[in-house]
Formats: C-alpha cells, sequence, structure tokens
C-alpha cells in the first residue's frame, strides 16, 4: 500500500534525494529564496529527473502547513507497508535476525527514532498495528533522518497474533518490564528475536507482555520510572548487536 505525503526542510529532503530518490514525485522550493543554500537539492533532483518547481510560499504553507520548512518541500509516494506473510517469507530465520514490534506506539517523533535506529542497527522488519499506532507522516521523516524505507515497515490487524506467528517461525520474543529482575546485558540476546516496544504511556499492554518469552529491564536511579520508548528501544537493539558482534 502507498500513500502520497510531504516532508519539509533541507536535510530530511536532500536525505531522501540521496537515499531513496525513486520516492521523490516532486520538490518544491520558494521563489524568493536564494538557489545557493538549495544547491544541492535541485542537482540532486535534476539528476534523477524529479521535476523542480519554483513557487510563491504560500504554495509551501498549503502543503506543509505552519512549520520551517527552510524553503524546500518534497511529495513523496513514500510509505510502503509489507504484508506479514510475505514479508515473514523473505526473512531467514537461521541468521538470528532482530525484529522490532512496536505496540501502540504515538509519539511520531519517537516512531521516526526508532525507525532510524533500526536501520543502522540492520533491523529486519519493524512490524507495527494498524490502529492506535503514529503515522509516518513528515515528522516521522524527519526524526528518521531519511531512513524510512531502509527497513521494511510491516503492518498488521493484529499484533499479538504476529508475534505469535513469530513465534512458531522460530522467534523469542523479548519486552522491557520494569518489575523483571534481570537486566538487558545479561541475558544472552543471540536467538531470532522480536523487541517489543510499548507506547510512551503505559509501556508494553498487558496481554502483549503475556507473550513474551523474555523480560527484562535497565535499572533506573533518581526516581525516574522509565526512559523514552525510542532510547529503551535503541538500547535493547544495540545490546543484541554487541552480543552478536561479540560472537562472531
Amino acid at each position: 500500500m502507498m500513500e502520497t505525503l510531504h516532508i519539509y526542510g533541507r536535510k530530511p529532503v536532500e536525505e531522501q534525494l540521496v537515499r531513496q530518490p525513486r520516492h521523490v514525485e516532486a520538490v518544491w522550493v520558494k521563489d524568493s529564496m536564494p538557489t545557493g543554500p538549495l544547491q544541492v537539492i535541485i542537482r540532486l533532483a535534476s539528476e534523477h529527473r524529479i521535476p523542480v518547481k519554483s513557487v510563491p510560499g504560500r504554495k509551501l504553507l498549503e502543503l506543509v502547513g505552519p512549520v520551517n520548512d527552510q524553503g524546500v518541500v518534497a511529495t513523496l509516494s513514500a510509505v510502503e507497508y509489507a504484508e506479514f506473510d510475505d514479508w515473514l517469507a523473505t526473512v531467514d530465520v537461521a541468521a538470528n535476525p532482530v525484529v522490532m514490534a512496536l505496540d501502540e506506539l504515538e509519539d511520531v517523533a519517537n516512531f521516526g527514532a526508532i525507525l532510524r535506529t533500526a536501520a543502522a542497527a540492520g533491523v529486519a522488519g519493524v512490524i507495527v498495528p494498524k490502529h492506535r499506532q503514529a503515522p509516518v507522516n513528515a515528522t516521522v521523516f524527519k526524526t528518521s533522518a531519511g531512513t524510512v524505507g531502509l527497513v521494511p515497515i510491516v503492518r498488521v490487524t493484529n499484533l499479538n497474533l504476529a508475534l505469535r506467528d513469530l513465534k512458531d517461525a522460530g522467534f523469542w520474543v523479548c519486552g522491557l518490564d520494569a518489575a523483571a529482575p534481570l537486566p538487558a546485558w545479561k541475558q544472552d540476546l543471540v536467538m531470532p528475536l522480536v523487541i517489543i516496544v510499548g507506547s510512551e504511556g503505559e509501556g508494553i499492554r498487558q496481554k502483549t507482555l503475556e507473550t513474551c518469552d523474555i523480560r527484562l529491564s535497565y535499572p533506573m536511579t533518581n526516581g525516574v520510572e522509565s526512559l523514552n520508548a525510542s532510547v529503551s528501544a535503541a538500547l535493547l537493539c544495540y545490546e543484541a548487536v554487541r552480543q552478536r558482534a561479540a560472537k562472531v
């Protein structure tokens, strides 16, 4: 499934043109903007035969609203969700892949940061529910630093059923639980692994937590109850990466 959207700002647009130009339909630049700061963007668009349209500032406002667009907007057809069964058929379970599953994550900035971590760490896929999940929008693109699309985003109707299917396929499901006595760095994570990322307010839902084979925690001090969702995801993801590197 494809959905059209707009991203804005020089760095996100440039990153998109470098990483995934095939998804860029058009670039819009403010007609009163000096071309100097946009030279790289204009050159990249030209190289990939992407139209660059010089328009009044009100057109950019119409496309993305009252944001700091830095004089440039790109129109994308870039949100391609993978079907669960099709995606799973491509995953080499024997290679001990890491998959991330988002349990009703609602903050788009966290979503973007998690997608960036997933791309950097070589995650095999990010599974998201169809409902009560932050959409892929301009903020997600901005916080992901142009990495949206580098890792498959797999959208499912029922996250818990998808987790059970992954377990049947040989994956172990791991979630962070403040009540868990074992810290993340003491658990062997070199296995086909699903890392569940809970929502910002509630964390992992109880029924989803019950699907976990492994529950881990990070020690908290000074009265801090939990870490930001994207920080927790990054820490656990890279602990899995570290352990794999140590066994090579």
